[in-house]
């Protein structure tokens, strides 16, 4: 391990249940109703494609008193959205529910992990955006995914977006694992085939940058390559969306989380956090835009990302930061300088000398 730093996560907690396989969803009345105590409430956060679902109530089992809350993905988190739920729920006197539950994609996972880290914990979102400043362990939550990659349902942190400093940050926080999993892949199969690509891929780029970063330890290595190795297997063949290869994918999903829960991103992301911040573009897609500025990083894997791209027939866009103004650059600069623990991993303590401002900005004009 000559060439490995110490992480600095001594003590990595993981997700302490989970139950797999097609139909796994229906186990969730059965697991929310052992949760119930003197008839207490759950609180529900449903990705909004379930709005027009006439048996989500039956699906979920949910209660005459329960609160269902229909998530909007068309942009990402904000601590200040955060906010406005808790806000909600103290107004219906939801403080203590007995179990929170997150259906949906990486976003309404997130929203269900920082609902219930601040329903313990008190006071604002921003409060908690960075490490361990959680000093309670949130409500008892459920993640039930219903596309895969984001590693949402394994991590210890949830992603959101401070519109008042620019920064998008997580609570990272062992506090903010899940301590429920349903991992049902025949809830993947009506994803849009280029967003599965977008999302799955958010499990390789973790791995990948976090196998060329420095923080490592063999159990954070061995989740990356089974991770890397699935996705290959999912991303290289004909059918990516096969009943085979969305479970596949589903695995990798919280394998990458597990990966990434006891290591660091690199280069990437943080250009990604860039485009989120300042251009409002989706976490996924984003981190697929900002691959085509990583040949120089991530050589090998960038070829074989595009080779993938090309096989499965998906788009990437480009040009997206091509005729920009001067004010929007310096913005993408700054969001993206910002996140020194993985530009620290990737490019080590002098990582401002190999990204000046006039690099990183010529890095975001090839996207």
């Amino acid at each position: 391990m000559s060439n490995k730093l110490d992480t600095g996560v001594k003590n990595v907690r993981n997700v302490l249940r989970y139950t797999i396989g097609n139909g796994a969803v229906n186990e969730l009345p059965k697991l929310i109703n052992y949760h119930r105590e003197n008839n207490n409430k759950i609180i529900f956060f449903l990705d909004d494609f379930f709005y027009e679902s006439h048996n989500i109530h039956d699906l979920i089992g949910a209660q005459k008193n329960d609160e269902i809350i229909f998530i909007s993905t068309l942009e990402e988190p904000s601590t200040e959205y955060i906010d406005k739920l808790i806000e909600y729920l103290h107004e219906k006197n939801y403080y203590n529910p007995s179990a929170i539950v997150g259906m949906g994609g990486g976003i309404t996972m997130d929203v269900a992990k920082a609902v219930s880290n601040l329903l313990t914990n008190g006071g604002k979102a921003e409060d908690y955006q960075g490490w361990d400043l959680l000093k309670k362990p949130g409500i008892f939550k459920i993640a039930i995914p219903t596309i895969s990659g984001t590693g949402a349902e394994a991590t210890r942190t949830c992603v959101m977006i401070n519109p008042k400093t620019g920064i998008k940050l997580g609570m990272n926080s062992d506090f903010t694992v899940y301590d429920q999993l349903i991992l049902d892949p025949g809830l993947t199969k009506t994803v849009p085939r280029d967003q599965y690509f977008y999302t799955g891929m958010d499990a390789f780029i973790h791995c990948i940058e976090s196998l060329n970063g420095s923080y490592r330890n063999e159990i954070g290595d061995a989740y990356s390559n089974q991770t890397i190795s699935l996705c290959r297997d999912v991303f290289m063949s004909d059918d990516m969306m096969s009943d085979e290869n969305r479970s596949k994918m589903m695995v990798a999903s919280y394998l990458g989380g597990c990966a990434i829960a006891t290591s660091y991103v690199g280069v990437l992301h943080p250009f990604s956090a860039g485009l989120s911040v300042v251009l409002g573009i989706h976490h996924c897609l984003a981190n697929c835009i900002s691959m085509r500025a990583m040949e120089e990083f991530y050589p090998l894997e960038y070829e074989e990302f595009w080779k993938m791209a090309n096989i499965q027939k998906v788009e990437i866009p480009k040009g997206v930061c091509s005729d920009l103004s001067s004010k929007q650059y310096e913005q993408l600069y700054q969001s993206t300088i910002v996140h020194e623990k993985p530009l620290i991993n990737a490019l080590g303590e002098t990582f401002k000398n190999a990204l000046t401002k006039e690099k990183v900005i010529q890095l975001f004009r090839k996207m």
